[in-house]
């Protein structure tokens, strides 16, 4: 059904309401109309990574793991399992009668906020720091949500607009400022290219303010930006509790009237949240005008016409077998190898089973399901940890000994012991093994959103890069036992890996993989699958020098606007292969006439290995003499490529034009300057990347 249509259908039915019965479907929890037809809806439903907390889903990495992979397909073919599932779901729960919350089809993802501090807590949630690589895979994530078929097959809501990243136990009455220049350079380009290219459905608002005005009422972003220039034609709806915080936090209203008159005035069509109950007495005191809850109501039923929910559509036949099938579970396995991010091998890997006796697996993340599944996640019939995934691959051919080594955070496992009441045995295990995998790092009881799970620092939010003091001795314990070790980090964010890189034999950013990513991570490790994920954030030496969390300017954060080398830069990640950029051609362009369909080049790529591999391309380009690039190499064009044992290949990739444009100080992109660098590689043209890979990659001029 065409959106025209939908909204000629959506029109003819909002007009047969009354007052009451519009208001009451601003509500994320919008009751029936019985006498209209119209069913109980609850616009409320996650699907981050997966159907979440509904039940059984196929349970994927958690986002900034996708992130890593640097794949648009794949991203596009999970936002299509996701939203296949999603639909099974729905057809047999509203067969049973039950329509609550997260069972319906307006899904609240993706996340395409920028992770541009470390200390974010949600930053796993989004793809990482760079504009462009979050873009591309958020338009690729909408678009296999949403489908291509006569109706939307779900409706996917980019979130949080905008300019949103922490502090986390500030977000309520938090105002973030932020230039024009640092807004459309930094903070929108994901959100234009999800409205854009990819036609997204609906829009959240974030929590905070920016530059004074709430983000669920914002007359820039929302009216000049969202509906004025991107010409949005979907609906926009509120984090949650978000509209109540104009009057108890923001204090930019009064009381809640007040609040849902702002919020409907300027286009936040359902409330996530109480506020919107108060919409009948802001009508009855005369300050809310009807044409704006008409308007909303519009809006929002032209979705759910959109999604065929008043029709027969072709996606009613979805059956509830396909949750959780044989091919969905290969594309979680798929995405969990293309997310691990090789840090450091000093020749260690890959393992080969036939030359170990014993391996020793410790650390409070080696047996837990909670470091598996990120934070809005579904629930799995399956888990494989990484000490499971050890287990089951070596079979009876190599003993596995294990240890706890200690508490996620607390000083001690048993309340009654003395403190560090497992360092001995994991020493014993070390000790007793012919090499040790070392599982380390967070879950979303100490990374996430504000309050979600009890989240025991700081709101969610880490107050910085260290980890846990019960797993700082652990690691040095293990790393004073002399025995090799191989350090796997599951988190969703850059931590401090100074004494991992120095003492540890290999380092794996394993994020937290999904619900049977244990099974991955082992076949990582003993060689089944080179790994081949890239960072999609900067891991930090420490935070010296870097702004304060509440400062939103870029100085010193992410790649872009790096000032010192990095422990491990953004876009890097080794292999087991010997890989390498040879050559990089171009076609001839005129730099001050690019076309308007960009620039094709031709990356030349040799394996000299005896494997195949898989690599990502990345293509960098800096803006010569101009006054308004930014100070580093930016990401312009990627590409994963299969690099076959002993060849050489090429790839042709074409950098948009929008690559070649700077952002002035008035937010206007504009091309300037004398002409561009090129640079393509496995990783981006930086000294500490070289320094890291000992290969150069190509660079030309135009």
């Amino acid at each position: 059904m065409d959106r025209k249509k939908a909204i000629e259908k959506a029109t003819e039915l909002v007009e047969q309401m009354t007052v009451e019965e519009m208001a009451s479907q601003l509500r994320f929890d919008a009751p029936a109309i019985e006498r209209l037809g119209i069913p109980e809806y609850n616009w409320w439903n996650e699907g981050l990574h997966g159907v979440a907390r509904a039940g059984t889903a196929t349970m994927f990495p958690q986002a900034i793991a996708l992130g890593a992979s640097f794949d648009e397909e794949l991203l596009k073919e999970i936002g299509e399992v996701i939203a296949v599932e999603t639909r099974a779901k729905y057809n047999e729960s509203i067969k049973e009668g039950d329509r609550d919350i997260y069972k319906g089809l307006t899904v609240w993802s993706p996340n395409v906020n920028l992770f541009r501090d470390p200390r974010w807590g949600r930053g796993h949630e989004t793809y990482g720091e760079d504009p462009y690589l979050i873009s591309r895979m958020g338009v690729a994530f909408i678009k296999g949500l949403q489908g291509d078929g006569e109706y939307l097959k779900t409706a996917a809501c980019a979130k949080h607009f905008a300019v949103h990243s922490g502090p986390e136990d500030m977000r309520h009455y938090f105002d973030a400022k932020v230039s024009l220049k640092e807004m459309w350079e930094t903070y929108l380009p994901a959100f234009e290219a999800c409205v854009l290219e990819a036609e997204v459905e609906s829009v959240m608002g974030a929590y905070n303010r920016t530059n004074g005005e709430p983000c669920c009422a914002h007359s820039y972003l929302m009216d000049e930006v969202l509906r004025g220039k991107w010409g949005f034609k979907g609906h926009y709806v509120s984090d949650c509790w978000a509209v109540k915080d104009f009057h108890e936090n923001h204090k930019v209203t009064g009381r809640p009237e007040e609040s849902v008159k702002l919020a409907l005035e300027k286009g936040c069509d359902v409330n996530c949240g109480c506020t919107y109950q108060k919409i009948l007495s802001a009508y009855n005191e005369g300050i809310l005008p009807l044409e704006h809850i008409k308007r909303s109501a519009v809006r929002l039923f032209t979705t759910r016409f959109l999604l065929g929910m008043f029709d027969k559509t072709e996606y009613d036949r979805i059956p509830y077998e396909t949750v959780e099938c044989k091919e969905h579970l290969e594309l979680a396995s798929k995405a969990a190898r293309e997310s691990v991010v090789l840090l450091k091998n000093d020749g260690i890997l890959p393992l080969h089973k036939e030359r170990i006796r014993t391996i020793g697996v410790i650390g409070p993340n080696a047996d837990s399901r909670e470091a598996l599944i990120g934070n809005y996640h579904g629930t799995s019939s399956r888990y494989i940890t990484v000490l499971e995934g050890i287990q089951d691959y070596v079979g009876d051919d190599v003993r596995v000994l294990y240890s706890k080594g200690s508490h996620l955070f607390l000083d001690r496992e048993e309340s009654l012991a003395k403190a560090d009441d497992r360092l001995s045995e994991a020493r014993t295990v070390a000790k007793h093994s012919d090499l040790v995998v070392l599982c380390l790092g967070l879950d979303e009881s100490l990374e996430g959103e504000e309050g979600d799970t009890g989240n025991s620092y700081a709101s969610g939010d880490k107050k910085d890069l260290k980890l846990p003091l019960s797993q700082i001795k652990l690691l040095e314990a293990v790393a004073e036992t002399g025995v090799a070790f191989i350090v796997c980090m599951m988190t969703g964010s850059a931590m401090d890996l100074n004494f991992a890189d120095e003492r540890a034999s290999a380092v794996l950013q394993v994020w937290y993989p999904g619900a049977r990513g244990g099974k991955d991570v082992a076949d990582i490790l003993f060689g089944e699958v080179s790994p081949s994920g890239k960072l999609p954030i900067t891991i930090y030496r420490d935070l010296e020098g870097m702004p304060a969390f509440t400062d939103y300017s870029m100085k010193g954060r992410t790649y872009r606007f790096l000032e010192k080398a990095p422990l491990y830069p953004f876009g890097y990640g080794l292999t087991y292969a010997d890989t390498e950029i040879t050559d990089l051609k171009a076609e001839p362009v005129d730099y001050h006439a690019l076309p308007e369909n960009g620039i094709k080049i031709e990356a030349v790529m040799t394996n000299r290995s005896a494997i195949a591999v898989e690599e990502v391309v990345q293509i960098y380009v800096h803006i010569k003499d101009s006054a308004n690039e930014v100070p580093n190499p930016r990401l312009a064009a990627f590409q994963r490529v299969t690099l076959k044992p002993g060849k050489e290949q090429s790839v042709e990739l074409t950098i948009p034009k929008a690559a070649f444009a700077v952002v002035n100080e008035k937010g206007e992109r504009c091309f300037e300057g004398s002409g561009a660098s090129i640079y393509a590689g496995f990783g981006q043209p930086d000294e500490r990347t070289r320094e890291l890979t000992g290969k150069e990659g190509k660079t030309l001029d135009i």
